[in-house]
């Protein structure tokens, strides 16, 4: 390698590589460059190491030589030294202070190369001056790797004896003893396993040093292992043992020596293949194949994959690879000739699949079944001819003995197949055994179909000379003039087709004839023949196919030949629209030459073309729209645009609308700007495109809601604070008020945004005296955003707390509402007044109640102790409320806290106490506590009906009710024991009553109330 052309060395390089010391030295005394590069930016010191010649070196490097100069793979003269063997030159490179641990571009060190090339005494010299004796190369591999390879025992003696590890694995965890084993480095191999290599080491794949030996054919390595009483069938990770992989490769005299040590024959790896199967598949597996009949293997096993699903058997695979010698021992060994594989093909369907011709020759010799069906029930003269096999055609022809117009499970017939391959010796041998032309398969299509639709036109040719109707109809409604048609090349089928009374008007049952086939196919010259139909829009034009397929070139065609590029599908889209839409600007460039117009607007969403590109983002297509001679409608159309490029993160879409003229605060029906929309999408790219062509951020919607409104609800922190930036510059003392006084703080604190909501706090943007008097800290309560609530509190200061909203709700009613604890605990800590009333005379713990918020109302008693006979405008105390919403859980936490008797027999408004409601609403536990606590049976509400009655539905079933009731007589007492446990026994007993007991059934009432920790220690 070094030794190159003497026209690109220098002269001093030409010296070292002539040997002529004097001429070396006169040059290097005459200044000559020690250091010059030649081509593979190798110095003189690395030729002079590479022959070995010292007192050349010596020379160099006095004259100030580098020792460790790479050259362009990385090699320095040290590596050239050990490469080359020459021991004295590696030593005066050391004595130099050479790099000994240096690496060249693969990270062979020089002890790399010293191992690989036999040189021992450079080993040597280099051992006691290495890092590692197992440093890896870029492959994992070590020296004793290399020396392991090369076979040599010296070297591979000498760093065992250094201490090299004997079981260092290199990337494919391959040890030293796999690569002696595989080469057939006996000596290596013993060398090794004296140094106690592990003989049973697996590499990544599961081959063990037996494989490897068995694999290259290694029989006194093989012979050495077994003697060690290594597992004769140990598999890899395909299932393969070593018996597997020396009949793979033809190794006879390896498979004869482990089956005579045992090795099971029959043993199928992961892929249900057999010893056998391996044998019958590999072009030199002849005698194995005997072998292993001659022990008694299977020839009928047939493989079989994990979901045991038979497969092949052996003579499936020699009929597959060609092995005639194979077959016919299979043959004569009782191989069964028609046994099939998981797809019930026959080893002649696949000696037929795979042209093998000698093969179907002794298949049939032994008395194959030509007649047999297989894959999806074709003939094996299915599969010849399909595959373009005539020779095995004729052979499968030959004295045919079955009915050739046989069909496959799909209605297919071998001219079918053949018509569909191809190939016209196949199909002349057909017709010339009389195939029947006329035989249409399960979709009712004719060989012509076939061979029209695969643009096999000289099969197309034969079929329709030997009588073919050309104008057949498939059950689809297709003739092969479509097929024909549809072909991506010219190959003239459908050219032939015309010239013999194909009718181009066919259309099949959806409407299309040839030319629409044609143009959704894109193909240029099929369109030519067939263009009388160019104008059917039926139910699209071949128009619209072209341009949805994006085939330009039969785009232009069309666009010549017709009369009006504008017309419309069912949906009323044109091309135009569709090839926006799908992004072909090439189609959408040749249809505006031809003055296609972009005007016309589809019938559902009334988009054109211009909204079609921005809508999916084509900006290709958008800018050649924009810059199109009918610019004068852009204005008209571009507002809708610019939205839906907005709508869809197209920014560059946004600017090139914005570049011709888009009005960047155009708005819909609704208000919503592009602005509006890139906003609620969070689109940064969009929003900073639409800013710097001047969209306002402070543009209101029909709710007066601006950008920041929506980028505040949905959390776009960063989008927020360039919107602001924005808003804050076009108008300073804009305070951002939507229509119902909401500003983007209400907004931001609503949804629980907390980056937003400091970004906002941080620019002031907050006032008690502006906007709704719902305030921010309400819309966070309210939603349960006790975070955002500290927020807010920490900001402006406690005496937001105290603000009411125009109901007359402070914030604690909003935390009551929601049932907020947290936010609870934060207002109150902040002073707020636990028996402030709104308007309509609530307090929070009413309001709590009222929600059925448990655990709201049981911190408020536990925690607050709210007055609990205030009343609201009706008159309803807070268990008046908890029992008309039926929140008995509530209601039983007042209950229990209630300590005044009078509350027990209040009256609303309706002069309903809290024992009609909880009885109305069936509250049985509230009504037993209630009755326990002395509540009044016949109290009367304002319509005369005592509690009992109101448990009517209505007035008229209550009277009915009282008059049966007072003609009854009292029921005698019941019996003990009948009465049924309730659920709530542990509750009514903390709340100062017990269940039913006694006789009597009566109720026993014990001493005390019940608490709210005893309440809430029942769930």
């Amino acid at each position: 390698v070094l030794h190159v052309n003497s026209v690109f060395q220098s002269p001093l390089v030409q010296a070292i590589f002539s040997r002529n010391a004097e001429e070396v030295t006169f040059l290097l005394d005459h200044n000559e460059d020690v250091h010059s590069l030649d081509q593979e930016q190798s110095t003189p010191l690395h030729a002079a190491a590479y022959l070995g010649d010292v007192h050349t070196m010596d020379l160099l490097i006095s004259s100030g030589a580098n020792v460790s100069a790479k050259d362009h793979g990385l090699l320095t003269p040290l590596h050239r030294a050990a490469a080359s063997r020459n021991e004295r030159a590696v030593e005066l490179l050391l004595k130099h202070g050479a790099e000994v641990n240096t690496r060249d571009k693969f990270w062979h060190t020089p002890l790399h190369m010293a191992a690989a090339k036999w040189a021992t005494g450079c080993a040597l010299a280099l051992i006691p001056h290495v890092c590692s004796l197992d440093v890896a190369d870029r492959s994992g591999r070590t020296p004793l790797h290399h020396a392991a390879h090369s076979g040599h025992g010296e070297m591979v003696n000498l760093l065992l004896n250094k201490g090299a590890n004997v079981s260092a694995k290199d990337k494919k965890e391959r040890q030293a003893i796999h690569w002696a084993a595989y080469f057939g480095h006996m000596e290596v191999v013993k060398l090794l396993v004296s140094h106690c290599a592990d003989v049973t080491c697996k590499d990544k794949r599961g081959y063990t040093p037996l494989h490897a030996a068995a694999a290259s054919g290694q029989l006194d390595v093989v012979k050495y292992l077994l003697r060690l009483v290594v597992e004769t069938d140990e598999p890899n990770v395909f299932g393969n043992t070593a018996l597997h992989m020396a009949c793979h490769t033809g190794q006879d005299a390896v498979a004869t020596e482990l089956v005579n040590c045992g090795a099971h024959i029959n043993q199928p790896n992961h892929h249900g293949s057999t010893p056998l199967h391996l044998a019958a598949a590999s072009s030199s597996g002849v005698l194995c194949l005997e072998l292993l009949i001659n022990n008694g293997a299977d020839v009928n096993v047939q493989s079989k994959d994990r979901r045991k699903i038979m497969i092949y058997s052996p003579l499936h695979m020699a009929a597959m690879h060609g092995r005639f010698t194979g077959s016919q021992i299979l043959i004569q060994n009782g191989g069964e000739i028609d046994c099939v594989d998981m797809y019930g093909n026959s080893p002649l369907h696949v000696a037929a699949r795979y042209g093998q011709e000698l093969l179907i020759s002794t298949l049939l010799t032994n008395g194959a079944d030509k007649a047999r069906q297989g894959i999806h029930g074709m003939l094996p003269l299915h599969l010849a001819a399909l595959y373009g096999f005539p020779d095995c055609c004729r052979k499968l022809l030959s004295n045919a003995g079955f009915d050739i117009n046989i069909p496959d499970d799909y209605g297919r017939t071998c001219l079918h197949a053949a018509a569909s391959g191809g190939n016209i010796d196949c199909l002349n041998l057909l017709l010339n055994s009389a195939a029947e032309l006329d035989v249409k398969d399960n979709l009712g299509r004719s060989p012509l179909h076939y061979a029209a639709a695969n643009g096999n036109s000289q099969c197309t040719i034969y079929l329709v000379r030997a009588g073919a109707e050309v104008n057949e109809l498939d059950l689809t409604g297709c003739s092969p003039l479509h097929y024909a048609a549809a072909s991506h090349t010219f190959c003239g089928c459908l050219d032939y087709l015309l010239d013999n009374g194909a009718n181009p008007t066919l259309k099949n049952s959806k409407g299309y004839s040839a030319v629409h086939y044609a143009a959704a196919y894109g193909n240029k010259q099929h369109l030519e023949l067939v263009s009388e139909e160019v104008e059917s829009n039926i139910p699209v034009s071949p128009l619209h196919l072209a341009a949805y397929y994006g085939h330009c070139e039969a785009l232009r065609l069309l666009s010549e030949t017709l009369v009006s590029l504008d017309v419309r599908d069912v949906e009323g889209r044109t091309a135009l629209h569709l090839a926006a839409r799908r992004g072909f600007a090439p189609c959408v460039e040749v249809l505006l030459k031809h003055q296609a117009s972009y005007t016309l607007k589809e019938h559902k969403r009334k988009w054109t073309a211009l909204h079609a590109a921005a809508a999916e983002g084509q900006m290709d297509c958008l800018l050649l729209l924009v810059n199109g001679e009918q610019s004068s409608i852009f204005f008209i159309v571009c507002r809708t645009a610019l939205m839906l490029a907005a709508l869809g993160r197209h920014t560059d879409c946004v600017h090139i609308l914005l570049e011709k003229g888009a009005k960047a605060d155009a708005a819909d029906k609704k208000g919503f700007t592009a602005l509006h929309r890139a906003a609620m999408l969070g689109s940064e790219d969009c929003v900073s495109a639409l800013l710097e062509h001047g969209a306002s951020a402070l543009c209101r919607d029909s709710q007066g809601r601006t950008p920041l409104h929506l980028t505040a609800s949905l959390g776009h922190t960063e989008l927020l604070r360039s919107l602001l930036k924005a808003a804050m510059k076009a108008d300073p003392l804009d305070s951002i008020l939507d229509y119902r006084g909401y500003t983007p703080t209400h907004w931001a604190a609503y949804h629980g945004h907390e980056g937003c909501l400091h970004i906002l706090l941080e620019n002031k943007l907050f006032s008690n005296q502006e906007g709704n008097l719902f305030t921010p800290l309400h819309c966070a309560l309210v939603n349960g955003h006790d975070v955002a609530a500290g927020l807010l509190v920490k900001t402006v200061g406690p005496q937001i707390v105290h603000v009411s909203d125009a109901k007359g709700r402070t914030p604690l009613h909003a935390a009551a509402h929601s049932g907020n604890v947290a936010g609870l605990q934060l207002v109150l800590a902040q002073g707020a007044e636990v028996n402030a009333v709104d308007h309509c005379g609530c307090s929070a713990l009413m309001v709590a109640a009222d929600c059925g918020e448990t655990m709201a109302v049981e911190f408020l008693l536990h925690k607050a102790k709210p007055d609990l006979t205030l009343v609201d405008v009706n008159n309803n105390t807070a268990l008046h409320l908890a029992c008309s919403k039926g929140h008995e859980m509530c209601a039983l936490l007042i209950l229990g806290e209630i300590s005044d008797s009078s509350l027990i027999n209040a009256t609303n408004s309706a002069l309903q106490m809290p024992l009609h409601i909880a009885a109305r609403k069936g509250l049985a536990t509230v009504v037993q506590v209630l009755l326990s606590r002395g509540a009044a049976v016949m109290a009367l509400d304002e319509e005369g009906h005592t509690p009992a009655l109101a448990c009517a539905p209505n007035k008229n079933v209550a009277d009915c009710l009282a008059l049966i009731l007072s003609t009854m007589k009292p029921f005698p007492p019941r019996e003990s024991g009948t009465g049924t446990p309730s659920h709530f026994n542990p509750i009514l007993k903390n709340c100062g009553i017990a269940a039913p007991c006694g006789s009597s059934g009566n109720l026993c009432h014990v001493s005390g109330y019940c608490t709210v920790d005893a309440i809430k220690s029942t769930f």
